[in-house]
């Protein structure tokens, strides 16, 4: 399975290359993602609980950083086993480029399954990696930007949630 997207998120790009090598914001962007740790130098391991059709499964695997190029492009390479329900691999290879007051971050997903998972057929996997891929950007868009203007209206008498937590941590809101 390929897909490629492209979005606009609403900060610097060096607040969106840091985002990209940060164990925590990755760690939140991965859905059912229950532990990240290391770093984009050596590498992270990572835990993920996954329902994919009638599988359920607790993948264990790594998370690689490669061809990276500071502040443009990088590559994340994931491998991880779910015992009984097979294995799961892929790629996303990501851009960035300043775009007016933004940056562009654009992407291209490969991914593939095997075992238990691959008998479900092309369809259901297709759709479920298209969904993974797309909740991720989505998640890491919010981490860097914060949320959307109709998540940020608070209940009478409270103050409305900060946006961009990670350019506030960076300085750069």
């Amino acid at each position: 399975m390929q897909m490629n997207d492209s979005r606009t998120i609403a900060a610097a790009p060096a607040v969106v290359w840091a985002a990209l090598l940060d164990p925590e914001v990755l760690k939140d962007c991965v859905s059912g993602c229950q532990e990240l740790t290391g770093s984009a130098a050596e590498g992270f391991e990572a835990t993920v609980v996954q329902k994919v059709g009638p599988v359920k499964a607790t993948f264990k695997g790594g998370v690689t950083v490669s061809d990276m190029v500071e502040g443009q492009r990088l590559t994340l390479n994931g491998e991880g086993k779910g015992a009984a329900a097979g294995f799961a691999k892929g790629a996303a290879h990501v851009t960035i480029e300043p775009e007016g007051e933004g940056t562009k971050l654009s992407y291209e997903v490969e991914a593939k399954v095997g075992g238990k998972l691959a008998q479900l057929g092309s369809r259901i996997i297709d759709g479920f990696a298209r969904k993974m891929a797309d909740d991720f950007f989505t998640r890491f868009q919010e981490a860097v930007e914060g949320p959307a203007e109709a998540d940020t209206e608070a209940p009478e008498g409270e103050d409305a949630p900060k946006k961009g937590w990670f350019k506030r941590m960076l300085g750069s809101d």
